[in-house]
């Protein structure tokens, strides 16, 4: 039923051009007919004519063959001699033959004439819906907040978005038809020859221009221009897009310039820390000679007088020997501290399992045969100085064993805690006295304590060497506590 259907609508249309085609010439007959009846003689030609030529015009070309050849049949049977018969004499070949001849260059060119408009309607509809697809290309363009306009080859504006407008002041009317680069009055990063060469030879420019706005203040904007050839691939438009950067390059300018102030800054203060650490040094080496002296003298003024002084006295010598001691103490690490600055590491492939293993079996004699749980993990391979952590390992290995001394067992453990893929982290855990966390950030500092000189010794340097060193390998350190239920200090340094 389908296919019959469609059958029926593809017939119909031809039963009606080719019925037009016999009734233009029945009609053209008739007319003829009834003309000659009249005698009005010779108007069958011109008649059969029109027929065939209003056939071809409006039906094209299969009814126009129609229309000929019942038109040659007709005026043969009708108006040739013998009139009704199909018989042609050799003397009216030549007309017959030139009606055929005729009649045929009026069907072509009925036919080329109904092609051409076929050609123009055509191109009229192909035309319009161009029209239509630039002018709604035309609305999104102007829907966008970029700042877009065209230009011809030679720099004269032939379409000027809304974006344009917000960002440069001038309206479509102002702005369309004039040079762009006179209205905007446009600064090239580079000669413009080089920049049109470039746009010639990819297609493409990208780069940051300065533009002049109407009211004459000045915009650096983000410009990237795109070139549209013709049909026969000659440059015929450019299309160019404009961000503004403006603000972005002021904050561009005042991070260079803070960047500047800070290197400056931070100069001076490498400056500062090397006076401060020659200072230092030289403070320190300085006080071991009058100390030295004052701490000789002070033994040997014990052992001479000692029987003849009193309990009181013999406490106050005591008290000066201690005290030159520690002084002495404090001066060593002093110096170990300050002299960690100047000292270059050396950076080699460092066994941190095989380090820890040293340093515990060094330091085990500070025990005092205390009982002392150990617990040492594996640890990585780093990238370090292996002179320098070891001096991470005895200070905080050293100050696990001493803040556990009230403890009847202790237990310290030595492990690897998880960091990222490129660090390893090294943690030191005890059970000793711990610390208040809300104190944590003055564990590092030079001389901070956080105990009581009497209950625990030491200078309050041992830390701060420990931060130092870590922050030469480029890690961190840190530490977790609580009062009297023991600390962990974590270190973290680059693996090999």
């Amino acid at each position: 039923m389908a296919q019959s259907n469609i059958q029926k609508r593809k017939i119909q249309p031809m039963i009606q051009r080719y019925g037009l085609a016999v009734s233009a010439v029945a009609i053209a007959l008739e007319s003829a007919l009834f003309l000659a009846s009249h005698n009005f003689q010779g108007v069958e030609f011109p008649l059969f004519l029109f027929a065939m030529a209003l056939v071809a015009w409006y039906q094209g070309t299969g009814p126009a063959i129609l229309a000929l050849l019942l038109s040659s049949v007709a005026f043969n049977y009708y108006f040739t001699v013998p009139v009704h018969t199909l018989y042609v004499t050799r003397s009216e070949i030549p007309y017959y033959v030139m009606f055929v001849l005729f009649a045929s260059l009026v069907t072509w060119f009925s036919a080329v004439r109904r092609r051409v408009e076929s050609q123009l309607l055509r191109a009229r509809d192909e035309l319009k819906a161009e029209v239509i697809e630039r002018t709604q290309q035309a609305s999104l363009l102007d829907l966008t907040h970029d700042s877009i306009f065209v230009r011809d080859m030679s720099n004269t504006i032939t379409y000027w978005n809304r974006g344009a407008q917000e960002l440069y002041g001038w309206t479509p009317g102002q702005a369309i038809g004039k040079r762009s680069h006179d209205l905007l009055r446009t600064v090239f990063p580079a000669p413009l020859e080089d920049i049109n060469a470039e746009l010639l030879r990819t297609g493409r420019w990208e780069g940051e221009i300065k533009h002049t706005k109407s009211g004459g203040a000045m915009v650096t904007v983000s410009s990237r221009w795109s070139l549209r050839c013709d049909e026969n691939e000659r440059p015929a438009a450019i299309l160019e897009t404009n961000n503004d950067i403006s603000g972005q390059k002021r904050r561009e300018e005042e991070i260079r310039a803070l960047n500047s102030n800070l290197a400056k800054g931070s100069a001076e203060l490498q400056a500062a820390n090397k006076e401060l650490e020659a200072f230092a040094y030289s403070v320190s080496h300085d006080l071991r000679a009058p100390l030295r002296h004052m701490a000789g003298f002070a033994e040997l003024l014990q052992k001479k007088a000692f029987s003849v002084l009193d309990d009181k006295s013999q406490r106050y010598m005591m008290m000066i020997l201690e005290s030159a001691k520690r002084m002495g103490n404090l001066i060593d690490d002093l110096l170990a501290f300050s002299r960690m600055g100047r000292l270059e590491a050396q950076m080699t492939l460092v066994d941190l399992d095989q380090l820890a293993k040293e340093v515990v079996n060094e330091v085990r004699q500070e025990a005092d045969g205390r009982e002392i749980v150990w617990r040492i993990d594996s640890l990585p391979t780093c990238h370090g100085d292996r002179s320098m952590l070891r001096i991470v390992f005895v200070n905080l290995v050293s100050n696990a064993i001493k803040f556990t001394r009230q403890r009847a067992r202790a237990e310290i453990e030595i492990g690897c805690a998880k960091g990222s893929e490129r660090e390893a982290v090294v943690f030191i855990r005890d059970n000793g006295a711990g610390f208040d966390m809300k104190y944590v950030d003055k564990l590092f500092g030079v001389f901070q304590r956080l105990h009581h000189a009497d209950a625990f010794e030491g200078t309050g340097i041992g830390l701060a060497t420990v931060q130092r060193i870590i922050h030469r390998h480029g890690g961190k350190v840190r530490a977790e506590g609580a009062v009297d239920q023991g600390a962990t200090f974590y270190f973290s340094v680059p693996k090999s």
